[in-house]
C-alpha cells in the first residue's frame, strides 16, 4: 500500500495538485520547528550560563564549616570544589582610614566557574580572570579604595593581617544581590583567613562549598549528602540561586511559539484552502473509482495514506528548514547573546512533526473525507452540493486545532486564549470591512464604470468572500511588520527623544542633612546637573480603613510592596515629572479635607492606588521605625518613571515625617569621560551610597533593538505563510478565472484588457490590506505608547504610504505569476474542458 501510495503521491505531485498543500505543511514545521528550537537552545545555554551566577553548578550553604570528609567524597564522585567565606570587617589603610566592607576569603580553585573581573585602574574596565587573588593579595572594588584614599598597589588591613591591594575588583560571578552589592566589597584568598584573626567562634560568617561536574556526578553526590545535612544548610543549584530564571525563559518561549502560532494558523489555512482544491480535483476520479467497485473504505485510505506520506516529506524539508532559522536567530542575536550555544536537540523537530499532523488532520483531512462520500452517479450527473455546512464545520476544526496547538506551545490557556480570540476578532473585524467596502464600491462604481475597472469590480464582487478572507490574513501579516518596523525605528526615536540626553545615570542614597551643602557645592564646582536632594524614611503600609493589609482578600500579597519596607518623602511643591489625577497638593486643601490633629495627609502613585484599591479619604497607617503614622489620602498621582529622577509611592507634607530618622537621595548624570569624579566624591561623601545605572540605559537601547531584529525574522516567514494563502485562493479560483476569461476573451475582449482588470483587482486587495495594516500598526503602537510605554502618543503617518505601496506591489506581483496562464491559454481550449 505504501508503494503503491508514493506512486501516486509522485503522480500527484508532477501534476501540480499537492505542492501548495505540502510547501504550506513544510513552512508550517520550519517557524514552529525553528522557533522551538531556537527556545530550547537558548533556555539550555542560558541556564548553563547561570550557573556561573553561582560560581559554581551546585552550592552548599552553611554558617559553620564542614567535615572534611564531605569534600574529599565530593573529589572521590569526580567533583571540582573550591570553598569560601563572607563576613562583615573592618579595613585599615595607615592610621587613621577605616571602613567597614563585605569581605570574602575564597580558595585557590574559585571560581569553578565563571570569571573574576578586576581592573588596575578605579573604575576601569574589567580584565577577567579565571581564579582569585593569591595568598598576601586583597582586591577591593573600587569605591572602597576611594573611600580609603588607597592607590592600586598600596597596603591595607583586614584584621591583624596586612595585605597589598593589587586590583580593583570590579564583578565577581557571584556577586549577590542587591543588598550585597551596596556594601563596599573585597576579596583575600582563603589561607590567609585565620590570619586575619577576625573569624572567632560565633562570628557571623556565611560559607559556601561550591561544586561542579557533570549531572549524573552531582545526583550520585547530592544522594549521598542529602541525609546529612543539618538544619540551616541549604544545598542548591541554579534554580534555587536564580528562581526568576526558569520561569522568565519558559514565558519567552511561549511568547515567541504563539507569536509562531499566528504563522501555523495562516499556513493552516492555505493547507485547507489547497486540501480542498485538490479534493474538487479529484471529484471525478473518486467517482470514477467507486462505479469500477471501489469502497469508500479504500478510497479514504488511498488519499490518507498520500496525505501521511506527504506529511512526512514535509517534516523531512520543514525540520531541516527550521535548522536553518535556528541559526539565522543566533546570527541575529550575536551581539546581544553572550553564553555558548548547545547543540540541536530532538525535542523542536518533534514538536514541528506534532504541529505538522495536527495540521494535516484539521486542516487537509475534512476535504478529504468528504471526497470520500463521493457518489458514483457523479460520472454520469454532475450536482452542485450545498458544502456550507461542511466548511463550517471544518472551520470550527481548524479554530479548535489551532487553539489546543497554542495551548501546548505556551503552556498557559489563558494566555493561548487571549491571542487565539485577538487574532479571530482582528480577522473577522477586517472580513467585515472589506465585505462592507467592496458592496459599498459595487454599488457606487459598477454601473458608472468601464473597461478593465468594470471587470476588476465584477470580479472582486463575485468572490468577496475569498477576497475578504485574503485581505484579513495579509492586513494582519503586514499590520504586525509594520508595527515591529516602527518599534525599532520610530518609536524608539520617539523613546529617545522624550528621554533627555543629559538623563540621570547615577544614584547617590544615604545623604545626611549635614552634607546636603557640602554636596550641592561639589555638584556645582564640577558642573554635573543633579535632579535635586528628596528627603525619605522607611515605613511599612499596615492598615487600610482600619482593616489589616495581609488580610485584605483582594489584595495580592506582592502589590505594592506590602510584605517590605517602602520609601516615604515630603515635598512643599509637586515634583516636575509628577501630575495630579485627582484630589489637590498641599496648598489647595481646603480647610475641611486637610487632615488635621494626628492625621497628615497623603499624596499615592496612581498604579499603586488602582492595586491597593485606594480613593481619596482612604484611612492609612504606617509603621516607620516602630512608630506609628495615621493618614488619609488626599491625592493620586502619576509618576514619570522613565525621567530617572527619584520618585516615591508616598508623598507627604514638609514637617510631617522630620521627626523620624531618616535621609536624603538624588540623581545626577555624569558623562562617561568624567568617571574619575566619582574617586573624589566618594572619598568627599564617604558615608554615601552610590549607584551606578548608566549601563543599564544603554542596554535598554541595545536589547530592543536586537531582539526585535529576531523576531522580523519570524515576522517575515508569517508574511510568507500570508502570501501562500493569497496563492491558495488565487489557485482555487483558477479554474474558474479561467472560463470566465474564456468567455470574455470569445466576446472580444483583448488580453491587455484582462491584464489591466486583473492588476486592478489584485491591487485592489493589497491596498486595502495595506490601509488595514497601518491603521492597526497605529492603533497598537499608540495603545503600547500610552499604557506600557507611558510616552505622548504620536501618530505614524509614513505607514499609510508604505503599507499599501508594499500590498499592491506583493498582490500584483502575485497576479502576475499566477495568473498568466488565463490569457495564455487558447478560449476554445478552456470552453472545450467544461460541460
Amino acid at each position: 500500500m505504501i508503494v503503491r501510495g508514493m506512486r501516486h503521491l509522485i503522480r500527484a505531485w508532477r501534476g501540480g495538485e499537492l505542492g501548495l498543500l505540502g510547501f504550506s505543511l513544510a513552512l508550517a514545521v520550519a517557524i514552529v520547528s525553528g522557533i522551538a528550537g531556537f527556545s530550547d537552545r537558548l533556555s539550555r545555554g542560558m541556564e548553563q550560563q547561570s550557573h556561573h551566577f553561582l560560581a559554581a553548578d551546585r552550592v552548599l550553604k552553611t554558617s559553620r564549616t564542614v567535615p572534611d570528609v564531605w569534600l574529599s567524597t565530593a573529589k572521590d564522585f569526580g567533583l571540582r570544589t573550591a570553598k569560601l567565606a563572607s563576613f562583615q570587617s573592618m579595613v585599615y589603610a595607615g592610621d587613621d582610614a577605616m571602613q567597614l566592607a563585605s569581605i570574602k576569603a575564597v580558595s585557590d580553585d574559585y571560581p569553578l566557574l565563571g570569571n573574576v573581573g578586576v581592573s588596575v585602574e578605579l573604575f576601569g574596565a574589567a580584565d577577567m580572570r579565571s581564579s582569585g587573588p593569591k595568598s598576601g593579595e586583597l582586591w577591593m572594588d573600587s569605591r572602597l579604595y576611594a573611600l580609603l584614599d588607597l592607590p592600586v598597589g598600596g597596603e591595607a588591613a583586614v584584621g591583624e593581617k596586612s595585605f597589598v591591594a593589587t586590583q580593583a575588583l570590579i564583578s565577581e560571578p557571584d556577586q549577590g544581590n542587591m543588598n550585597e552589592m551596596l556594601a563596599p566589597r573585597g576579596m583575600i584568598n582563603f589561607a590567609d583567613l585565620a590570619a586575619t584573626g577576625v573569624v572567632q567562634p560565633g562570628s557571623l560568617v556565611q560559607y559556601r562549598y561550591l561544586f561542579a561536574g557533570t549531572e549524573e556526578q552531582l545526583a550520585r553526590f547530592e544522594q549521598w549528602l542529602e541525609p546529612q545535612l543539618e538544619e540551616g544548610q541549604r544545598w542548591q543549584d541554579v534554580r534555587d540561586g536564580q528562581p526568576a530564571m526558569a520561569a522568565t525563559l519558559k514565558r519567552a518561549e511561549g511568547f515567541l511559539l504563539l507569536a509562531a502560532s499566528l504563522g501555523v494558523a495562516l499556513a493552516g489555512a492555505a493547507i485547507a484552502l489547497a486540501a480542498r482544491r485538490y479534493g474538487e480535483r479529484n471529484t471525478d476520479n473518486v467517482a470514477i473509482m467507486k462505479a469500477l467497485g471501489a469502497s469508500r473504505r479504500q478510497v479514504l485510505s488511498h488519499y490518507v495514506t498520500q496525505l501521511t506520506l506527504l506529511c512526512a516529506a514535509a517534516i523531512l524539508v520543514g525540520g531541516t528548514a527550521g535548522y536553518g532559522l535556528q541559526w539565522a536567530l543566533f546570527a541575529s542575536l550575536k551581539e546581544f547573546i553572550s553564553v555558548d550555544i548547545p547543540v540541536a536537540s530532538w525535542r523542536p523537530l518533534i514538536v514541528g512533526a506534532v504541529t505538522a499532523f495536527a495540521c494535516t488532520a484539521v486542516f487537509a483531512m475534512p476535504p478529504v473525507f468528504a471526497l470520500s462520500k463521493v457518489s458514483p452517479l457523479r460520472v454520469l450527473r454532475r450536482s452542485d452540493e450545498d458544502s456550507s455546512a461542511g466548511l463550517l464545520a471544518s472551520a470550527l476544526i481548524g479554530v479548535g486545532g489551532l487553539g489546543l496547538l497554542m495551548w501546548w506551545y505556551s503552556d498557559d490557556v489563558f494566555m493561548s486564549a487571549a491571542v487565539l480570540l485577538a487574532t479571530l476578532a482582528t480577522g473577522v473585524l477586517a472580513s467585515a470591512l472589506v465585505l462592507f467596502a467592496i458592496s459599498f464600491a459595487r454599488r457606487s462604481f459598477l454601473e458608472r464604470a468601464a473597461g478593465a475597472l468594470r471587470i476588476a469590480l465584477a470580479a472582486i464582487y463575485r468572490r468577496r468572500v475569498g477576497n475578504a478572507f485574503q485581505v484579513a490574513s495579509f492586513a494582519l501579516s503586514l499590520m504586525v511588520l509594520s508595527s515591529l518596523g516602527l518599534l525599532r525605528t520610530s518609536l524608539l526615536e520617539d523613546w529617545q527623544l522624550q528621554l533627555p540626553a543629559d538623563a540621570p545615570n547615577h544614584f547617590l542614597i544615604n545623604i545626611q542633612s549635614s552634607e546636603i551643602a557640602a554636596l550641592e557645592s561639589f555638584f556645582k564646582q564640577n558642573a554635573l546637573k543633579d535632579a535635586g536632594l528628596f528627603p525619605m524614611v522607611r515605613g511599612r503600609l499596615t492598615h487600610i480603613d482600619g482593616q489589616n493589609v495581609s488580610d485584605i482578600k483582594d489584595i495580592e500579597a506582592s502589590s505594592g510592596g506590602i510584605n517590605r519596607e517602602l520609601n516615604l518623602s515630603w515635598a512643599k511643591d509637586l515634583p516636575d515629572d509628577n501630575s495630579l489625577v485627582s484630589g489637590s497638593w498641599w496648598q489647595d486643601l481646603a480647610p475641611s479635607n486637610s487632615a488635621g490633629g494626628d492625621i497628615v495627609p497623603v499624596s499615592v502613585e496612581l498604579e499603586l492606588a488602582e492595586k491597593l484599591h485606594l480613593k481619596l479619604g482612604s484611612a492609612l497607617s504606617f509603621n516607620i521605625g516602630g512608630q506609628e503614622l495615621e493618614a488619609q489620602v488626599s491625592s493620586i498621582r502619576r509618576l514619570d518613571w522613565s525621567s530617572m529622577r527619584p520618585n516615591f509611592y508616598f508623598m507627604f507634607p514638609p514637617q510631617s515625617l522630620e521627626v523620624y530618622a531618616g535621609s536624603y537621595i538624588t540623581s545626577f548624570y555624569l558623562p562617561a569621560d568624567k568617571k574619575a569624579l566619582l574617586s573624589d566624591l566618594l572619598r568627599q561623601f564617604p558615608t554615601l551610597t552610590l549607584i551606578e545605572i548608566d549601563g543599564v540605559i544603554l542596554q535598554m537601547k541595545a536589547v530592543v533593538s536586537q531582539v526585535s531584529t529576531a523576531i522580523g525574522l519570524v515576522l517575515v516567514l508569517i508574511v510568507v505563510c500570508a502570501l501562500l494563502v493569497g496563492v491558495a485562493n488565487v489557485l482555487a479560483s483558477l479554474d474558474s478565472r479561467l472560463h470566465e476569461n474564456a468567455i470574455l476573451r470569445t466576446l472580444g475582449a483583448s488580453k491587455k484588457l484582462i491584464i489591466r482588470g486583473l492588476m486592478l483587482e489584485f491591487a485592489a486587495v493589497g491596498l486595502l490590506s495595506g490601509l488595514i495594516a497601518a491603521a492597526g500598526s497605529n492603533i497598537a503602537l499608540s495603545v503600547l505608547q500610552y499604557w506600557v510605554l507611558d510616552m505622548d502618543v504620536t501618530l505614524h503617518a509614513i505607514v499609510f504610504v508604505f503599507a499599501p505601496v508594499i500590498g499592491v506591489l506583493t498582490m500584483c506581483s502575485l497576479a502576475w505569476l499566477l495568473c498568466r496562464q488565463l490569457v495564455t491559454q487558447p478560449p476554445l481550449v478552456v470552453l472545450r474542458q467544461t460541460r
